[in-house]
């Protein structure tokens, strides 16, 4: 069996989806679990970028360099690629949606804080206006251990 595939998704893929794809492949690296994760965002306003700065500079207060990451678009091929697409708030599940060609590439996509009891239907607010990249990288920290925990 292949191993699972993973994307991230957010808007501009330089903050949230970035941050997720980092802190998901540390630790499926950690548990030792074999994980495709990769990320995109549902606009191509960024596209070809580096992450933001100040999410890589969060990222390295945890340990972990995101700064081989370079923004992309999300296309329907991905639906394709990917077993399971995390996106980050319900603006960003309708965008992935409305790409959806059938029930099967919609059974993929998910709110990525619906994993785990805690904080299941809320968003991961967009740090790009507010600085809240530490809050961003708490709520993504627990929402991938509730994801490995139904791959395991």
């Amino acid at each position: 069996m292949a191993a699972p595939s993973v994307l991230m998704v957010c808007l501009g893929n330089i903050c949230r989806s970035p941050m997720a794809e980092g802190i998901l492949k540390r630790k499926a690296r950690d548990s030792s679990l074999v994980i495709f994760v990769d990320s995109a965002g549902t606009s191509n306003w960024h596209q070809d970028e580096l992450p933001d700065e100040r999410a890589m500079a969060e990222m390295q207060l945890h340990d972990i360099d995101i700064s081989n990451q370079r923004s992309r678009p999300f296309k329907t091929a991905d639906f394709d690629k990917f077993d399971h697409i995390l996106v980050m708030d319900s603006s960003n599940k309708a965008n992935v949606l409305s790409l959806a060609r059938n029930a099967k590439d919609e059974a993929k996509v998910h709110m990525i804080l619906d994993f785990g009891s805690e904080k299941k239907g809320l968003s991961v607010p967009d740090p790009y206006y507010d600085d809240g990249f530490n809050h961003v990288y708490e709520l993504l920290d627990y929402a991938c251990d509730a994801f490995l925990d139904t791959l395991k």
